[in-house]
């Protein structure tokens, strides 16, 4: 076999990736928990200016509304130490209880607290905090990435809060149930530029329609799917689990792509387009690349997604 994960990871090695992200969450995790706390709270405020932030599903809600209301129940001293032992990964039952979530049950305790920080139910960051030198850094980098990027950095903040569950030993994780596949006969064709090949268009129309079950059949069993800035996710029992609760109702727009032959019958495509997702309004999308490297059989050995570098990006690289 002429591919490995490694070797597979590094096809079409001159796409570009928005390495601005990375940086800014890396700058945002040396941050003490006030200074995070508060930058999410501020990048929060601004966002609300320049793009809508979708409210939760009744889903999410119902799953989190224990520790929403157990943390309203609080003293605002016990409040603003509850948000603070989350950013700073303490062991206690509410960071347990959050590092089971899914990340999309992450984001919607977020909004919901932001919500009751404003309404007065739950301890505001003080008025007249100044954000650290640092801190205010973080900021500035974030106001200057696209809204794509921005939505990116702010979930990976808070998706990584929280207990450490490598540390929990077995657990039952927790996530929004899953809806059902739209109908065949309702799903909506997909055409790429450049690209004809089944297997890719079966990809993007499957993940639209929400039918995770026949999208993981397109992978080989020990296929590979790498989300940005991610490790890659091994195995089709990880990949479904991963579809399931990261990747519903997602809108994904391919534009278009490139074939190329690789070693023994292996083939290898990259696609690009935009992806919307159901936290923000549909202005607001992602650029994207798919490196697809499939088996001579046509099954998924490898895909990539990679979040793409902006316009400013692109422009300082050629400088």
């Amino acid at each position: 076999m002429p591919f490995t994960l490694d070797n597979a990871r590094s096809i079409f090695p001159n796409t570009l990736t928005a390495d601005a992200v990375p940086a800014t969450i890396a700058r945002f995790v040396q941050l003490n928990a006030e200074d995070q706390l508060a930058l999410i709270w501020f990048a929060y405020l601004e966002m609300g200016k320049t793009m809508t932030i979708a409210a939760p599903g009744a889903a999410s809600m119902q799953l989190a509304e224990g520790t929403l209301n157990q943390i309203r129940q609080m003293s605002p001293r016990e409040q603003s130490q509850a948000m603070c032992d989350l950013a700073n990964r303490a062991d206690t039952p509410v960071c347990r209880t959050y590092a089971t979530w899914s990340p999309n049950i992450k984001l919607g305790f977020w909004y919901e607290l932001g919500r009751f920080m404003e309404q007065g139910l739950v301890a505001p960051i003080p008025e007249g905090y100044k954000l650290s030198a640092n801190a205010n850094a973080v900021l500035q980098a974030m106001r200057d990435l696209e809204s794509g990027q921005q939505i990116t950095v702010l979930r990976n903040a808070v998706v990584d809060m929280g207990y450490d569950p490598s540390k929990m030993g077995d657990f039952k994780r927790v996530s929004e149930p899953v809806e059902v596949p739209v109908e065949i006969g309702k799903r909506t064709a997909v055409a790429i530029e450049g690209v004809t090949n089944e297997t890719v268009l079966n990809y993007m129309v499957n993940l639209n329609a929400n039918d995770f079950e026949a999208l993981v059949e397109l992978f080989l069993p020990d296929g590979a799917l790498q989300p940005p800035f991610q490790r890659p996710v091994v195995g089709k029992d990880a990949i479904l689990r991963f579809f399931r609760e990261e990747c519903q109702n997602l809108k994904l727009m391919p534009e278009r792509g490139t074939t190329e032959p690789a070693e023994d019958g292996y083939t290898q495509i990259k696609v690009t387009g935009r992806v919307q997702t159901p936290w923000f309004g549909g202005g607001v999308g992602m650029n994207i690349a798919w490196r697809f490297l499939l088996d001579p059989n046509n099954k998924i050995f490898f895909v990539a997604i990679d979040l793409l570098a902006s316009a400013k990006e692109l422009l300082n690289l050629s400088r």
